[in-house]
């Protein structure tokens, strides 16, 4: 236990040192006039530019305005997805009939559907939220039906066996043997959904983080330019540490036998 607990220390060590460590030299090398402060500002420019930020409100503005367009985009992608997927992993006939088209669409960049976004649903928020929600769906998707299709087919079995319905079989089997697969899909529906973010608030923003950045990008901020990539950044592992909390919640047998 104690070489457990004491590598462990050293793990979080190593984890918060190599960090503090990158931020240190590239203080210094802002500092010392090694890189230009109009190419990368050190950390302490950043900081100041967080502070103007704040002090004039824009980013208090900003943050809820960005999160409502992943959350929103997030939600209708990931259920669509995960209906999908479902339907697809249960029904060979379903998988027939959209797995193809849904595999072939899967290939095209989001990034290249902003122009047809843009004519479809024009340049306000509803072409934003189409495009995180187009970015969502393929890795719910996708995890949903593979884990479904990868469930052993002797529990299957079991089911019929002990006669049991098709929602029973779904409620028992199906779905907790799935569950694993499905939340690494949300999981990386999440991490897309802030990509796409990024990429939808390039389009004529009025607001959000996105308009920060292109107001900065017009007036040659670029410590105001990184700041606003870093909150990304920040919100990308946010993000991360709660799909991981709502993992260890929902399959609690996993962490302990990680644990183990």
């Amino acid at each position: 236990m104690r070489i457990r607990s004491a590598s462990r220390v050293t793990s979080l060590v190593v984890r918060v040192a190599v960090p503090v460590l990158l931020i240190v030299l590239w203080q210094i090398s802002s500092s010392s006039g090694w890189v230009s402060a109009g190419v990368l500002p050190g950390p302490a420019a950043i900081l100041d530019a967080y502070k103007e930020l704040w002090s004039s409100g824009d980013l208090q503005q900003a943050l809820p305005i960005s999160l409502e367009r992943a959350g929103l985009g997030l939600v209708i992608g990931g259920v669509a997805g995960l209906v999908l997927g479902v339907v697809a992993g249960l029904s060979a006939t379903a998988e027939r009939i959209y797995d193809a088209p849904l595999q072939m669409i899967r290939t095209i960049p989001f990034i290249a559907m902003i122009p047809l976004f843009v004519v479809w649903f024009g340049i306000g928020e509803e072409s934003k939220v189409a495009l995180i929600v187009g970015a969502s769906i393929f890795p719910v998707y996708l995890n949903t039906y593979h884990a479904i299709r990868a469930i052993d087919p002797k529990l299957l079995e079991v089911s019929r066996t002990f006669e049991m319905s098709r929602w029973q079989t779904i409620r028992l089997v199906v779905a907790p043997m799935a569950m694993p697969g499905i939340l690494v899909g949300w999981r990386y529906a999440a991490a897309t959904a802030l990509l796409a973010l990024v990429a939808a608030e390039q389009i004529n923003s009025q607001a959000g983080i996105g308009y920060i950045l292109n107001t900065a990008n017009q007036f040659q901020r670029t410590d105001i330019i990184i700041a606003g990539i870093l909150i990304y950044a920040v919100l990308g592992l946010v993000v991360d540490v709660i799909m991981r909390g709502l993992e260890r919640a929902l399959l609690p047998w996993r962490a302990t036998h990680v644990g183990a």
